[in-house]
């Protein structure tokens, strides 16, 4: 497929830029360029830009705010669609909310602390945005978010559709949607609460992140999903592999499932120190770990 010009989306008022470094749009800070990065105005701007790459067959990958993200050196083809712009909070009747998928989760959280509203207080230790957190099912200390998820808007060919929570497919970090299909938007039941009940719990899971995931260089947050057999941290220390290191690429000093950047790393570098993980956790404990990071483009 060829590269994709700026001059198919005419029309389009947000942000467009080509050959864009996505080392720039991931807390990872590594990865190659998109062909175009593409920040849509609002929900008929993204229309209009996934209509034209229907119409003209070139490949999409929308991002939220970059965590959970590992791009490949060699970048994306196509466009890299971000959602950072749809940011829109809306108080519903009896406690619900609707939000638009660019919203980052600590906008969130001081929307609801102001509203009175809890139930999503947990996503003050994850960062990222409401859309990537639905997208992966995001969760911690116990909690996950499709828990008070009332309905998913998405986008697809045919247009806007909201579907009922109870007819999702999802588990632990995952949700499975038809291929195409954008999250755009969702709407959650949540509870009244005082106001300041909800900073106080705010705060506590602030502190947890805090205080058990002190990482000091970027990262990807949880590199690894959990296995049934227990947190996948500690099978990494057994496996001795606190510290280790492969180009730029470590595994955290602090977090034993965080691999951090310690400067200069390459996806390359992750991919590899990835590998090694997985091969000496199997070797010493018999577990099969898996990313938890989504990983995208070209070697």
């Amino acid at each position: 497929m060829s590269r994709p010009s700026g001059a198919i989306f005419a029309g389009f008022r947000g942000r467009l830029l080509e050959e864009e470094p996505l080392a720039g749009h991931t807390s990872l800070k590594v990865g190659g360029p998109a062909d175009l990065f593409a920040a849509p105005e609002d929900l008929e701007d993204l229309q209009l830009l996934l209509g034209r790459c229907r119409e003209h067959s070139i490949n999409w990958l929308v991002i939220g705010g970059g965590y959970n993200l590992l791009v490949r050196d060699g970048g994306c083809r196509g466009i890299v669609i971000s959602l950072k712009r749809l940011k829109s909070f809306m108080r519903l009747p009896d406690n619900r909310i609707s939000v638009q998928a660019g919203i980052s989760n600590q906008r969130l959280m001081k929307c609801l602390e102001l509203e009175g509203l809890s139930g999503l207080e947990f996503l003050s230790g994850i960062p990222g945005s409401i859309g990537g957190a639905l997208a992966m099912n995001a969760g911690c200390h116990g909690h996950e978010i499709m828990e008070c998820l009332e309905s998913l808007i998405i986008i697809d060919a045919s247009g806007v559709h909201e579907i009922a929570a109870c007819d999702l497919d999802y588990g632990y970090r995952s949700l499975q949607l038809a291929e195409g299909a954008v999250i755009v938007a969702a709407v959650f039941q949540l509870m009244a609460d005082d106001p300041t009940a909800i900073s106080v719990r705010v705060h506590e899971f602030i502190e947890k992140r805090r205080t058990s995931q002190q990482v000091r260089y970027p990262n990807a947050g949880s590199f690894f999903k959990n296995p049934s057999e227990g947190p996948a941290w500690r099978f990494i220390d057994a496996a001795g592999l606190r510290g280790a290191v492969v180009g730029g690429a470590q595994v955290s000093e602090q977090h034993a499932n965080f691999l951090v950047n310690r400067g200069g790393a390459t996806a390359r570098d992750f991919l590899e120190l990835a590998t090694v993980i997985k091969e000496r956790v199997r070797l010493v404990s018999g577990v099969e770990l898996e990313e938890e990071v989504r990983i995208v483009g070209e070697g």
